[in-house]
């Protein structure tokens, strides 16, 4: 996970108060709601974890050798991982 448990909560209060302060959603119970929030944002994190992960090995294992930073590199890393979200159901 590239976030901390403290920013995951900051991020979780500042979604909740924007939503409520936009008048979205009214809540009867504010720690349910940021509980979910932060399991939302936490899983999240772990799917994209997971996805860049798969998406570095994939480049990894091409027949060619291709350099992490150059042109053809970040093209190939969004296409993978826009490929590995997909399959994640995101």
């Amino acid at each position: 996970m590239r976030l901390s448990e403290e920013r995951i909560s900051h991020l979780a209060h500042l979604i909740s108060d924007s939503v409520w302060k936009d008048d979205l959603v009214d809540f009867d119970d504010d720690k349910r709601v940021l509980d979910e929030i932060k399991r939302v944002l936490t899983e999240f994190l772990r799917v994209e974890d997971e996805a860049d992960t798969a998406t570095r090995a994939k480049i990894r294992t091409l027949s060619r050798d291709v350099p992490e930073g150059s042109r053809e590199w970040d093209i190939l890393y969004r296409k993978y991982f826009e490929e590995e979200l997909r399959r994640k159901g995101f």
